[in-house]
Order: C-alpha cells, then sequence, then structure tokens
C-alpha cells in the first residue's frame, strides 16, 4: 500500500542540482514519497545505484522496486555508518528536503499540525524515546524557555514556559487542544496560527533535535562526497536555512574560516547558483513549498 504523499517541492530543480552522472551513487536523505528519489532514479544507467533514508516506517509503504534502488529505514545523522555497512565510502551527489513531510502534517495522530486535535508525539521516528509530551510535561522551565526562544524564535519564550509550567502543576497536559488552551492568552485572533506554528516548530524541533543532526549530516555529506560531487539542501525555516548556508559558504557553522598571511582561505565548497526559491504557481498547487529554500554546493 502505498502511502499518499504530496508532490515533493522544487522537484526539477533540486535534482538538476546534482549534476547526475548516469553511473553514479547517490542519496536521498529524507525520502518520504519517494518523489525526489523517482526522479534520480529516471536519470540513472543500468550502472548507478540510489540509497535513500527515512526514519518513519509509513515511508517503507513506498519502496521503489529496483534493484538500482536500496532504502534504509534510519536517521539521516546515521548516513555515513549506514552506507559504510553497503560498502560506500563515496558518492556523487547528496539530496535533503528537510522539515516534516506533507504525509507526517496530514496524520492527526503524529501530532504535528496545529489543524488537529491529537496527543503530544511530535516523533518522526515512531520508535523514537523523546515525545512532544514528555518535553511538555517533563522538561524545566529554563529548558522549555531555551527550546521556545531557540527553536521557535518566541521573544515571550519565558512567559510560555512558565504558563506551561503553572499549568501541569494541576493537571497533565495530554494533547494538543489542552496545550493550546493553556497558551491562549498569549494567542490573539489575528496572529494565532503564526504564533503556534511557531510554538509547535520548537517542540517538534527539541524532540527530533532536528538542529543537531542536521548538523552531523552536513559534516558527514562533506566527507561522503566525491571532487566535484553535489549537495542540493531544501530547507523550510531560518535556523536549517541559516546552518545550510553558512557550511556551504566556508565549511563552518560559527566564525570564519582561518585566513593564511596574504589573507586568502580555503573552502570545502562552490556554491553552484544562487538561492533557489518556488514559482508562485509551484506555491498555488503545493502550499507547503512556501517557505522552501534551496541551495546547492559542489565540493572542491
Amino acid at each position: 500500500m502505498t502511502m499518499e504523499y504530496h508532490n515533493p517541492v522544487l522537484l526539477k530543480e533540486t535534482v538538476d542540482g546534482l549534476n547526475i552522472k548516469p553511473d553514479g551513487i547517490y542519496v536521498d536523505v529524507t525520502f518520504g514519497g519517494g518523489g525526489h528519489s523517482r526522479e534520480i532514479m529516471s536519470r540513472l544507467g543500468p550502472n548507478g545505484k540510489l540509497f535513500a533514508f527515512d526514519q518513519d516506517e509509513d515511508a517503507l509503504a513506498n519502496v521503489i522496486a529496483d534493484e538500482r534502488f536500496t532504502l534504509i529505514n534510519e536517521n539521516f545523522r546515521y548516513i555515513k555508518r549506514f552506507l559504510r555497512f553497503h560498502g560506500v565510502k563515496q558518492v556523487d551527489g547528496i539530496l535533503g528536503d528537510l522539515g516534516v513531510s506533507s504525509h507526517q502534517f496530514d496524520v492527526p495522530e503524529r501530532g504535528f499540525s496545529t489543524r488537529f486535535d491529537a496527543e503530544l508525539d511530535m516523533r518522526m521516528n515512531q520508535k523514537g524515546e523523546l515525545s512532544a509530551f514528555q518535553v511538555v510535561n517533563e522538561y524545566e522551565e529554563a529548558d522549555l524557555k531555551r527550546m521556545f526562544f531557540d527553536y521557535g524564535e518566541l521573544k515571550n519564550a519565558g512567559a510560555l514556559a512558565n504558563a506551561i509550567v503553572t499549568a501541569r502543576k494541576e493537571t497533565v497536559i495530554r494533547n494538543t487542544e489542552q496545550l493550546k488552551k493553556v497558551l491562549s492568552r498569549f494567542l490573539p485572533a489575528h496572529k494565532s496560527n503564526k504564533i503556534l506554528a511557531q510554538i509547535y516548530q520548537a517542540i517538534r524541533i527539541e524532540v527530533n533535535q532536528e538542529m543537531d543532526v542536521l548538523k552531523e549530516f552536513l559534516e558527514q555529506s562533506l566527507e561522503l562526497l566525491t571532487r566535484e560531487g553535489r549537495l542540493s539542501v531544501i530547507s523550510y525555516h531560518s535556523l536549517e536555512d541559516r546552518l545550510v548556508k553558512r557550511f556551504m559558504r566556508n565549511g563552518m557553522f560559527e566564525g570564519e574560516p582561518e585566513r593564511d598571511f596574504f589573507g586568502r582561505f580555503e573552502v570545502p565548497f562552490k556554491l553552484i547558483g544562487k538561492l533557489v526559491v518556488p514559482s508562485d504557481e509551484e506555491i498555488a498547487i503545493n502550499n507547503r513549498a512556501r517557505s522552501a529554500k534551496l541551495r546547492i554546493a559542489e565540493k572542491r
């Protein structure tokens, strides 16, 4: 049974960015519905290979029946380890479409969407130990404040954290409706959807350790890519995009590379083209694309 997934974002642009060689080895670290993977496969010759990663068991229903294709049901923070397990030490291109899949948003019980009442879950890996329930009910106030400030970019992070800690002394916060009620005074009607999305984003990033995962993935990608191998990454919010942009620009997440006596410095990547964003037509067809940003880099 194939799970219902929406159109992949920036499909042609992202795969074009990989500059595919028919006999190359490629990796799609966010398989989902398999849209990007199928496009890569259509450009590979009989000796090409594609490895895909997805930690969500729902994605297994979309596996591509082709001997050139291998789907690995793991978090892409382990990309190097599992490629090595399959005898692969270097690859010609890596594609990542970050964030939550449309499918995950559209399944109410996963708890990702502000549209539905659901248990507090938000785990991309359904076997993961940490869920939104534990974050909301067990985190110290200071940790909740840090989470809302760093990952939700919410200026009133302290007040949100305090409201949760105060409310949970009375009763356990089990579902998204209870959470909305607890935070209702911070959700003015004209801005409630935007603020709720930031709150959910913060909790989701914490539950799935998304920033740590992204950093580990980018560092390993640099090691795995052959010379002139391509990295093609779509991000959906400024926190992700900042990490991708900085790493592609100078191989670091913070600071600047060391310069030599003449003020020169070497960087591991060459940027390919400019930032790519979806057309108005694509956004009209696929609302998820509205905040997408694609960056492409080639290993020197």
